[in-house]
């Protein structure tokens, strides 16, 4: 109704001014006038059956493009490298589910954030040349979202790599002998427990915020002549010489809704039916959020006995099975030698110890 009423003020106030000017100035005048068209979401106009039908062909299609882009007939595979010292892996995009507890088999309680990995596939490769010139990169997509919103060059994109349109695409940085072919699909096997990663995501939005809230500033005696002071900060800056306020000096503004990264979480356990990593701690961002999860470059002085012992790691799982959690936990054996990562869970018995190299992680 607003918009109609102010589109109806702009057509009658302009047949007002054209009856009191010349002929000559009334094409330039309507010119000025513009109206503005609200676009309309593609299935407005389409019955329930129908949006059925166009989601159901949609998906059709792109499990027809994904297998003939994976098809071993069509291209060979990539082939794969040996790891190395330096190696650095490509990450994963996930999704933040919340938070839970687990405890130990000696008794000691973590509380960890539970991360799902959902449609995460490979959008293109970048070499050294192509990227910036020290390391080439991979392009990785997570969570399926409808084609209808995306552009026709971000659709091109994702054509070429035959995989659907992605909620987020991030890049990671990797080494030469990790470079995986465009449209393979990455799950949460990617990692094995007791890894560590940093996780980027957007941090909650707070909006406009004080000083005591923003910064953690003491605030202002609450009596003893102090009026309408108690949260300011006080003075901002030195008078005299400088007589000015510095650059970066703590104040009131906008705060959150940027991107924080939480550095060496260790994963506790993996999922591989729900495709979920538990990780220690809290990471940043809301419920639902997608964020960048990828291997820790970063050498802490607490990870230096435990980070890749000729391998990426060799640990024992000590975790205690977790009832009535999102992701049922089962232990299982190792039954093949040859595909020691196809598990229903990764939770290992007390005696089953294991070894996840770089050439078997991809």
């Amino acid at each position: 109704m607003a918009a109609s009423g102010w589109r109806f003020v702009l057509q009658r106030g302009s047949r007002f001014i054209l009856s009191r000017t010349t002929v000559e100035s009334s094409s330039q005048l309507v010119g000025c006038i513009r109206t503005v068209k609200i676009p309309t979401w593609f299935e407005e106009h389409l019955t329930e059956d129908n949006q059925k039908y166009m989601r159901h062909s949609m998906a059709e299609e792109y499990r027809r493009q994904t297998a003939e882009r994976l098809c071993p007939l069509k291209d060979e595979p990539w082939p794969r490298h040996e790891w190395t010292e330096g190696s650095r892996r490509v990450g994963l995009v996930a999704i933040k589910l919340g938070m839970a507890p687990i405890w130990t088999k000696s008794g000691e309680r973590h509380a960890v954030t539970m991360l799902q990995v959902q449609d995460c596939h490979v959008i293109r490769c970048m070499s050294k040349e192509e990227y910036d010139g020290h390391s080439a990169a991979l392009a990785v997509g997570g969570k399926n979202v409808s084609p209808f919103y995306r552009s026709e060059k971000a659709m091109e994109l994702f054509r070429n790599a035959g995989v659907p349109p992605k909620q987020k695409v991030t890049i990671f940085k990797v080494s030469d002998n990790a470079i995986i072919k465009p449209g393979t699909p990455l799950y949460a096997a990617h990692f094995r427990p007791g890894q560590y990663v940093d996780v980027t995501a957007k941090s909650i939005g707070k909006g406009f915020q004080g000083v005591m809230k923003r910064w953690g500033f003491k605030g202002q005696p609450a009596s003893h002549g102090q009026t309408k002071t108690h949260r300011r900060p006080g003075a901002s800056g030195p008078g005299g010489d400088p007589a000015k306020v510095f650059k970066g000096k703590k104040m009131p503004g906008k705060m959150g809704n940027v991107f924080v990264t939480a550095y060496g979480l260790k994963i506790w356990r993996v999922n591989t039916k729900y495709n979920v990593l538990y990780v220690h701690g809290s990471v940043p961002g809301h419920t639902n959020c997608v964020l960048k999860v990828r291997i820790i470059r970063r050498t802490h002085s607490k990870l230096k006995c435990e980070r890749r012992r000729r391998g990426f790691l060799m640990m024992t799982s000590d975790l205690a099975p977790v009832k009535n959690t999102i992701a049922p936990v089962k232990k299982h054996h190792r039954t093949c030698r040859t595909a020691p990562f196809i598990f229903s869970d990764v939770v290992l018995d007390q005696h089953c110890v294991f070894v996840c190299f770089f050439s078997r992680g991809q």
